[in-house]
């Protein structure tokens, strides 16, 4: 016998419903939520059903609580993320970074570690590293409006980079795929893996994040024209402050 969808608990049909009304601007960042009385009021709840709706936003970082004075809907503004245009070539041949696609805010990246690793398995092969060859990394950690939002960690082989700007702080204008080019290991073909999980031990501190608020991982690859990957990123984003966009055409 077949059953029909299981039914959502009350507090997630409450908070779906306030999340609804945030996205269709009935509350704007900074406006106060109704407060636990009067949604248990509303949708026939306890009050601590009602809380839990609340607290479940809390854990999306759609809203935060501030003490004595109820919820509020976050300012802070998703970064709209435009996969597709931030990485052409005519972005970096400008000297513009790959975050400026995205969003005017200022980026403040810190955390940021450059070194010789070994890197995963899967990443070697994808470099085509002999087994146990060092590859170049770079780990950075990016912060807009004092909000951790991106963890970042790309790899390159590293007789490719050696002695290049790439393996400093400061990669110059047009960042890593500016400086392959001028390699002549330009990337004019891309790949991204996109997956929702929940977050690590690492990902939960590194972000901020509670440990039961979804992460976006992705995992891009960059090829040159002769089809050999110069570069893999592995990226964590908190969920909450991304979204993204995919613009191309049929």
């Amino acid at each position: 016998m077949s059953r029909g969808p299981r039914k959502q608990p009350k507090y997630r049909q409450i908070a779906d419903a306030l999340r609804a009304a945030i996205d269709a601007g009935e509350y704007r960042p900074g406006d106060r939520l109704p407060g636990e009385n009067p949604l248990a009021a509303k949708y026939g709840v306890a009050a601590m059903t009602a809380r839990q709706a609340l607290n479940a936003l809390k854990n999306e970082r759609l809203v935060e609580s501030r003490k004595g004075a109820g919820f509020f809907v976050r300012s802070f503004t998703p970064i709209r993320s435009r996969r597709v245009t931030r990485l052409s070539r005519e972005r970096w041949r400008a000297g513009q970074s790959v975050f400026e696609a995205d969003d005017n805010r200022a980026l403040t990246t810190d955390s940021q570690v450059l070194g010789d690793v070994i890197p995963p398995a899967a990443i070697a092969r994808v470099l085509q590293l002999p087994e146990g060859e060092m590859a170049f990394a770079r780990s950075r950690r990016h912060i807009v409006e004092g909000r951790p939002v991106l963890l970042s960690t790309s790899y390159l082989p590293r007789d490719l980079v050696a002695g290049t700007a790439i393996t400093q702080a400061d990669t110059g204008a047009g960042g890593i795929y500016a400086r392959l080019t001028e390699q002549g290991a330009e990337p004019v073909h891309f790949r991204e893996e996109v997956a929702i999980r929940m977050p690590s031990a690492d990902d939960s501190a590194g972000l901020n994040l509670p440990s039961d608020t979804p992460v976006i991982k992705i995992c891009r690859t960059a090829f040159t024209a002769d089809g050999h990957a110069v570069e893999v990123n592995e990226m964590t984003l908190d969920s909450a402050a991304y979204v993204l966009e995919y613009d191309f055409d049929a």
